[in-house]
Order: structure tokens, then sequence, then C-alpha cells
């Protein structure tokens, strides 16, 4: 049994650790607010996005010559998975989630006879994936030192991802991230960016009705060209704010629950603490008693 000098070392440095996820939970309640703002006034505008390519590509007479961001390769052969987690841990099953999400995807590809790549954006995702997906795993991109996400960050990933279809390296692209719903809730999702998938249907078009004619300088073709190009950062900088809001709540979750469960350790181990210094004493007056008693 543990004496109660080291019994008090463990109360005193359980208490340490709650401080620490206190102020853990609090810095995260912080960030929250923030990345939650910028996380939801990204949504409008990349629905927006969609919506304006949908419309410019139901207008187009004919599908020949056009961008193969919209219409693809022809095949489906080679698929890149664009991973994208946090940089820290600590945030309970946000990473993990994420990660089993790809995990499930390759488990419907590779057997589909699919080959299977992946482009990590973050560490957490990068080290949760390396072990059963290392061969798979054609680069990483690392976003620790950024203090404030910006569009750059995205143009930056969104460049390389058109670089290697260019360069023929894969045929569909898809990026991974956990979309911010509520503090306690994120939702792992899945978006197809290469080749773009647009809804189905054109907003503002209504059956029986007369549609505006507009005349387009430049060309349809072009004018949908340079959207699509930027469409890809423009999704892969909403999947960062939704990562980094999604990081922060589960992070505020996780610390709570820490600290909760580091209040009743302390609790039990006070009891314990408590008792055992009872029974010390107790046994030592019983131990004078019998010696006076001798005497």
């Amino acid at each position: 049994m543990a004496s109660l000098k080291d019994m008090r070392t463990r109360i005193a440095s359980v208490k340490a650790t709650r401080k620490i996820t206190k102020a853990m939970q609090m810095v995260a309640a912080a960030k929250l607010r923030r990345a939650q703002e910028s996380a939801q006034a990204a949504r409008p505008y990349a629905q927006r996005m969609d919506q304006i390519l949908a419309n410019l590509n139901s207008r187009l007479a004919s599908k020949e010559g056009m961008s193969p961001l919209l219409v693809g390769t022809g095949k489906e052969d080679v698929h890149l998975l664009i991973v994208m987690t946090a940089e820290r841990g600590l945030c309970g099953g946000f990473n993990s989630n994420i990660a089993r999400r790809v995990r499930q995807d390759i488990r419907r590809l590779v057997p589909a006879g699919k080959t299977v790549k992946i482009l990590a954006v973050g560490r957490k995702g990068f080290d949760n994936l390396r072990r059963d997906h290392q061969r798979q795993i054609v680069d990483r991109i690392d976003l620790k030192g950024v203090k404030q996400l910006g569009f750059a960050n995205a143009e930056e990933i969104a460049d390389k991802v058109m670089a290697m279809y260019a360069a023929g390296e894969f045929d569909v692209a898809t990026i991974y991230y956990s979309e911010f719903q509520n503090v306690i809730t994120q939702k792992p999702t899945a978006l197809q960016i290469i080749p773009a998938k647009l809804p189905e249907t054109a907003e503002g078009t209504q059956p029986g009705k007369a549609e505006a004619i507009y005349e387009y300088e430049p060309s349809e073709e072009e004018i949908l060209g340079q959207l699509l190009k930027r469409n890809i950062a423009t999704q892969i900088f909403r999947g960062l704010l939704e990562n980094a809001a999604g990081e922060q709540g589960a992070r505020m979750t996780a610390m709570d629950n820490a600290t909760r469960n580091a209040g009743d350790m302390i609790n039990k181990l006070t009891i314990k603490y408590n008792r055992q210094r009872q029974a010390n004493i107790t046994k030592e007056l019983i131990e004078i008693i019998s010696g006076a008693e001798a005497l």
C-alpha cells in the first residue's frame, strides 16, 4: 500500500494536471468563437460558388473542349484522397474520426481495383494513417507554423493538387475534413473536387418560365475554367476553416471531460488518503495504549 507521502504527491500531481486541462479548455473556448464565425462565414461563399458554376455549366451548348477539372479524364482508376486533420492532439476523437472515414473509402476503393494515393494535410492525419497506409501516402503538407489560416494556405494546397492533376498522377480527387455542427458534434465529410460535382439543377430555373439570356465576355468556357480553378481553392479553404472550428470544439469538450475526471480522481484519492491517515493514527493510539498497559 502506498505511503501517505506518496498519496499526497499523487493528489498534488492530479491537481496540477486539472489546472492545465482547465486552462486548455478556456483557451479552446476563446479560439472557438473566432474559428466558428470564420467557418460559418465561408459556407455561403462556397455554396454560391457551386451555384454559379452550375448556372454556367447548364448554359453551355456543347461539352466539348470543357475543362478537365469539370469533365475529368474519362476514367476513375487513380483516386487522390486529401486528408485534412489537426496539427495537435488532445482533442478527443476529432482526428481519428476523419481517419476512420478515409479508411472506409480505402476499403471500398481498393477491392474495386482502384489505386489510392493520400495527400496528408496536418500531422495527426499523417501519423494516424501511416501505420496502415505508409506506401499510399505520396506527400505531407505541414501547417504547424500557421497561426491564422488564410486563403493563401488553401491556394498553396490547391496549386499542388492541380499540378499533380496536370501531370496525370490521379483521376479523381476528394477532400476529407470534419464539418463543424456544434461544440459536441463534428461530422467527418468527404467532398469530391476533381472532377467537380456541381448541383444538378441551376439556381433560379423554374419550369414554364423564360430564362434570361446573357452575353459573356470572355467566353463562357473561359469563365468556367477560371472559376473551376478558384473553386478548388475555395472548397479546400472551407474544409480548413471547418476543421479549425471542429478542432477547438472537440478540444474544449475533451478538456472539460478531463477536468471533470481529474476532480473525481482527486476526491477519491483524498478519501483514500484520509482513511489511511485515520488508520495510521488509530494504529499508533492502540500501540501507545498497549504499551502503557504493559507498564
